[in-house]
């Protein structure tokens, strides 16, 4: 899969294609079932970072980092700026749940949604995209592994708001 080609994401499954504001107006639209998704900016200048972030606090932890640590993540030639997955075979949190509480965080609620918080130190969070791709007959979390794998074999590290594998 070519993580730069949109219709290669949608080959591979993945649906909505919905910018942050557009979520923030309705995210009904995100499938209430378990699954992976893919943040993307498809602004191709260099990124403004924020500073601080809009993302919100969470048992009093700032979720903002310095510039230096942004500017080292940030990949140049990649589109996909974050890999995340969304519940499990055995829980019940869902893509709709999940995306929820990550938009939540971007307006600067205190929600435990860590993963992912570099985004919102981008000076145009609300501009970037969300996709998903429910995984009804597979576990959320391999999936989120295969594709984070694949993304290193594409740019030999992980996406610029992956702080961890």
């Amino acid at each position: 899969m070519d993580y730069n080609d949109i219709q290669s994401l949608k080959d591979n499954g993945f649906s909505g294609f919905k910018t942050v504001q557009e979520l923030w107006l309705d995210s009904t639209v995100i499938p209430a079932e378990r699954g992976v998704y893919l943040v993307l900016d498809i602004n191709e200048k260099l990124p403004e970072f924020l500073f601080p972030g809009v993302g919100g606090f969470f048992k009093n932890r700032d979720p903002n980092v310095t510039e230096d640590v942004l500017k080292s993540k940030w990949i140049e030639d990649s589109r996909v700026v974050y890999i995340g997955k969304a519940g499990s075979l055995t829980g019940q949190a869902t893509l709709r749940s999940r995306l929820r509480q990550y938009l939540r965080f971007g307006q600067s609620k205190k929600v435990g949604h860590w993963g992912g918080r570099l985004i919102w130190q981008l000076a145009h969070y609300a501009d970037l995209i969300f996709c998903w791709k429910p995984t009804p007959e597979h576990e959320p979390r391999t999936v989120e592994v295969q594709l984070l794998a694949d993304y290193k074999n594409q740019f030999e590290r992980l996406p610029f708001a992956n702080l961890t594998n």
